[in-house]
């Protein structure tokens, strides 16, 4: 399973909570690449419930991770 930012942001508006079966559901409905939908099958799944992007890629940059200017703002 390998995941990129460009890949992890079709999930961005997932019905979050959601399942592993919801996830890929949702990834083929709204036409993510193959890529999207092949690495959330690769996961493997307990009946567990995603809170977030983060829970599957615990690598996934938040808001905190870029270095903004809060003065620009």
């Amino acid at each position: 399973m390998y995941w990129t930012l460009e890949l992890a942001s079709y999930l961005d508006d997932a019905p979050w909570p959601a399942t592993k079966d919801e996830l890929i559901d949702y990834a083929i409905r709204t036409g993510a690449p193959l890529e999207v939908v092949e690495n959330l099958q690769a996961m493997e799944d307990e009946g567990d419930m995603y809170e977030s992007i983060e829970e599957i890629w615990p690598d996934y940059p938040t808001e905190e991770d870029y270095l903004w200017n809060e003065d620009e703002y």
